[in-house]
């Protein structure tokens, strides 16, 4: 008689669940807890100054002191991006992932003065790692990069899998196809709950080899006239193999521009995963000396990012190219969405060049890294879970993966589907939702990270959508009579003479508002009368809600005092911001 197995496993996605990006998940067993992925994610349009988001990991550091390894699947910055700021609060912990993955995390620390911990190393196919309580398995997948892993985590009560990010390519470019093997050995050990990508459950059928791309950008490139330039997502090392492999084949020498790129082929090179013959990898400046048709470039800019350097192409701002009529750019990629809107600027700013383009879909220059429907049914069939829980995607992607595992036969009632923070208890006999835990986005503004709140969304969207008025004004703090006063600065609200059409009769209004029978006494008094005679005028006249900062100084030391920001017809809720200057 088998003996029964006590205890659960406790299972919090931080990120990626409920969202495409920023991926990390916590799963614990007593007082063993191993992370899984720790990515970031990019801003949307309503977080102006943004640079990226990324989890909180409050909870983890909480947890610090049961924190045993982080696990990485794969060398995405959706999957990697995180790590630094998940080692300042965790120093020591190890980390581990396949040898691409770990190189360009450790390129991405060095830029933040930090190293990998003790006992960090890379690993293989098939290698264990203990980790507390956890023995940890990696086995390979496909994806839109090499190295990528999903993980086994044998638990004293069960085997946990985390798929990663993966799909099944037959006729993979570097010949690593995903181990179908291992997965059936999994499913026949018996997977107590697996955890898997959601990404492209709406899609039928199966996604395309990553082969077929390297078809395409043959033709493209024997039938470019002259340069052709390729953008695609840097990490994509498979798709950067067959652009130098089509551009050797052609007679091409090949230039990389583009931070990201410049990084990732070095690293790549370095470790064996990119294969360049000599003379073939160039720098810009000697590009420019070559024939147009012996010229190749691999750039970022897929994503109409506004830094990169297809982008600053297409606007005639990037110094090292210039595109002429006779160029062919490709985007070797789909529009992440929200992106599209800039990638269909940047097309139009290349085509009013003169420039071809191939991008989209029906070109075939692009083919997914996740699987399809067909392929998330293989998964399921290989691994046959008693519990699920969908990662990886939109809710919508999410509720679409919970009824594509009750189509294989998982029981309806052993899935459960949550979003960040949602805490998953799972034990042999039972799955169930116990609780919530912080999981919100943490802003990351040049070195500041969780120091932009939506407070300070909220002031940076009003100044760009109606601007700022400030109002300074000198009052005696005994008698308070004005001495100098009202003026009245805007920014971003009217401009020229429309100004001082608005201007001076407001200027009338808060004067004869501080000389009232009922005037204030005082600075503090004094401010909070400017930005109520300020939003109510303004708001009568223009319909409009600028952001207020009354500047009331102490006429008798020459002190200033302002008050904190107000839009038009409301209070400010924020501390007291100096004065600009």
């Amino acid at each position: 008689m088998s003996r029964r197995k006590h205890g659960s496993l406790l299972v919090t996605p931080l990120g990626g669940a409920g969202e495409i990006g920023k991926n990390l998940t916590a799963i614990e067993f007593g007082d063993d807890l191993i992370i899984i992925d720790a990515g970031l994610a990019f801003p949307d349009d309503d977080m102006p100054g943004v640079d990226i988001v990324i989890p909180d990991m409050s909870y983890l550091k909480e947890k610090a002191s049961h924190v045993r390894a982080l696990f990485l699947t794969h060398g995405h910055e959706d999957h990697i991006g995180g790590v630094p700021y998940l080692l300042r609060i965790l120093p020591d912990v190890p980390v581990y992932g396949s040898r691409l993955t770990l190189g360009l995390v450790a390129r991405k620390l060095r830029e933040h003065n930090l190293r990998l911990a003790e006992g960090s190393r890379a690993i293989e196919p098939g290698q264990r790692i203990p980790a507390g309580r956890f023995e940890v398995e990696a086995f390979r997948v496909n994806h839109s990069i090499p190295g990528a892993f999903g993980f086994a985590l044998r638990s004293p009560i069960g085997v946990v899998v985390h798929t990663g990010d993966f799909k099944f390519d037959f006729t993979p470019v570097d010949g690593e196809v995903a181990d179908v093997q291992a997965l059936g050995r999994l499913g026949a050990e018996g997977v107590l709950l697996l955890l898997a990508d959601s990404t492209n459950v709406e899609r039928p059928g199966s996604t395309p080899s990553e082969r077929t791309v390297g078809e395409r950008l043959e033709r493209v490139v024997a039938e470019a006239a002259g340069r052709i330039l390729v953008a695609s997502f840097a990490s994509n090392i498979h798709r950067i193999q067959q652009v130098f492999d089509a551009a050797v084949r052609h007679g091409r020498q090949v230039a990389v521009v583009g931070r990201s790129m410049e990084n990732t082929v070095e690293v790549a090179i370095e470790l064996g995963y990119l294969h360049v013959p000599k003379q073939t990898l160039i720098p810009i400046e000697a590009a420019k000396h070559l024939p147009p048709e012996r010229v190749a470039v691999l750039c970022t800019g897929s994503q109409g990012e506004p830094t990169s350097a297809l982008t600053r192409m297409s606007t005639g701002e990037y110094r090292a190219v210039t595109l002429v009529p006779g160029d062919t750019v490709v985007l070797s990629a789909t529009p992440i969405p929200g992106n599209e809107q800039s990638v269909y600027r940047t097309i139009d700013n290349l085509y009013r060049l003169g420039v071809e383009v191939v991008y989209g879909r029906e070109e075939g220059v692009h083919v997914s890294g996740h699987g399809c429907r067909e392929e998330l049914k293989l998964m399921h069939e290989l691994l046959r879970p008693k519990w699920f829980i969908p990662l990886h995607g939109e809710y919508r992607h999410l509720l679409k993966h919970a009824r594509l595992a009750t189509e294989m036969g998982t029981p309806e009632d052993h899935v459960l589907v949550g979003e960040n923070g949602t805490q998953f208890s799972v034990a042999p006999d039972q799955a169930r939702t116990v609780g919530r835990v912080p999981a919100g986005k943490v802003m990351v503004d040049g070195l500041s990270v969780s120091d932009v709140g939506q407070q300070v969304l909220r002031d940076r969207l009003q100044l760009g959508q109606d601007g700022i008025v400030i109002v300074l004004v000198s009052v005696d703090p005994i008698t308070g009579d004005v001495t100098s006063g009202p003026d009245v600065i805007t920014r971003g609200f009217v401009y020229g003479r429309e100004s001082d059409d608005k201007g001076e009769p407001l200027r009338g209004r808060i004067a004869a508002a501080l000389k009232g029978r009922n005037r204030p006494r005082g600075p503090e008094a004094a401010m909070g009368l400017v930005r109520d005679v300020t939003s109510r005028w303004l708001g009568e006249r223009t319909d409009r809600r600028p952001m207020i900062v009354p500047i009331v100084r102490d006429a008798r030391n020459s002190r200033s005092t302002s008050q904190s920001p107000a839009c038009a017809g409301q209070g400010a809720d924020v501390d007291a911001a100096s004065a600009p200057a």
